[in-house]
């Protein structure tokens, strides 16, 4: 019986993949630089309008003496920023500002951190407590303005209440009394924006694993002991941000102010700031390049407190979420 012999299998030749050549690298190049171009452009656009531009706008008219109309030909140098740094009400309004902050961090942030860790646990009308903390945050600066001014009169509803309850003796004039104007300031700054804080601290405690509460607990860890040595530390980064946020916005708080105590009453009454300084004796001293000046000092003090804050307080916070290295 004869035997078929298979014939050998030679193997199939493989294509050779061709090196890219320069010409497609500079194709994928440019595609990519056509992204960024296509996904950043409208955004640069943007910023550069709203924000590069009137900086650079108001250093420029800063230099002059402008009353808002025409060209600005009257060079004044370095005189509109001497007179802002030597004036007293200036130094008056920084030192409001000041204040703010420090008293804003310090009363907002434990009321704001200990609402945020008691709706963090099951509560009965837990969904509607929170709508109720986050209302004042939504309404608007103007409706809480008239609201607290027109209640906080020497006539208004706050004495009214005193009066009612048998606390008469307490009632006051809330809004022109010196040395009490800022404090009620600070009660308003509380109420209104208490609830952005606690939203913020309670996004931040849904972040933590519940897991690493469980097993402190069965170590037998208590409840503020996990609290402080857990849940704490975790919310470090979200307590951070928000402090960030709430120093940013108090260094440049000018509505409420404006709306309750208006020009004269808030340098009067010790509750004036530098946005209000900036209005009463710019736009509405009809000296717009002196506001400009004032408008470009208080972008360089936030420029240099946000620096400062990402430099030494928000350092680790803002490595960690890099996802380049550097060699």
């Amino acid at each position: 019986m004869a035997t078929v012999t298979a014939p050998p299998l030679t193997p199939t030749p493989t294509p050779t993949q061709a090196p890219s050549t320069g010409a497609t690298a500079r194709r994928r190049r440019w595609a990519t630089r056509g992204e960024l171009a296509l996904l950043l452009g409208p955004a640069l656009i943007v910023f550069c309008g709203f924000v590069i531009l009137p900086v650079a706008m108001a250093a420029y008219y800063g230099f002059f003496s402008w009353s808002g109309y025409g060209p600005a030909v009257d060079f004044v140098g370095i005189r509109n920023y001497v007179t802002i740094l030597t004036d007293p009400d200036f130094h008056e309004a920084l030192g409001h500002n000041v204040f703010i902050v420090v008293m804003s961090l310090v009363l907002q942030g434990p009321i704001a951190l200990g609402l945020a860790l008691l709706l963090n646990r099951k509560l009965r009308f837990q969904s509607v407590i929170r709508v109720l903390i986050f209302v004042p945050y939504v309404i608007s600066e103007v409706v809480v303005g008239l609201g607290w001014g027109l209640m906080l009169q020497s006539s208004g509803a706050v004495n009214g209440l005193l009066d009612k309850v048998g606390l008469g003796a307490f009632a006051s004039d809330w809004i022109s009394e010196p040395g009490r104007a800022i404090w009620t300031l600070l009660v308003i700054i509380t109420w209104k924006y208490i609830g952005f804080a606690v939203i913020l601290f309670l996004a931040g405690l849904q972040g933590i694993p519940e897991e690493l509460s469980e097993a402190a607990a069965i170590d037998g860890a208590s409840f503020w002991q996990i609290q402080r040595h857990i849940v704490l530390p975790l919310l470090g980064p979200t307590v951070r941000i928000w402090a960030f946020l709430s120093i940013i916005g108090s260094l440049q708080l000018f509505d409420l102010v404006w709306i309750i105590w208006g020009q004269y009453v808030a340098s009067t009454a010790g509750t004036s700031t530098m946005a209000t300084y900036m209005v009463a004796n710019g736009r509405n001293a009809g000296s717009y390049g002196y506001g400009s000046a004032v408008a470009v000092v208080m972008f360089l003090i936030s420029l240099a407190v946000a620096l400062v804050y990402q430099r030494f307080v928000l350092r680790r916070d803002t490595a960690g979420a890099l996802t380049g290295s550097s060699k």
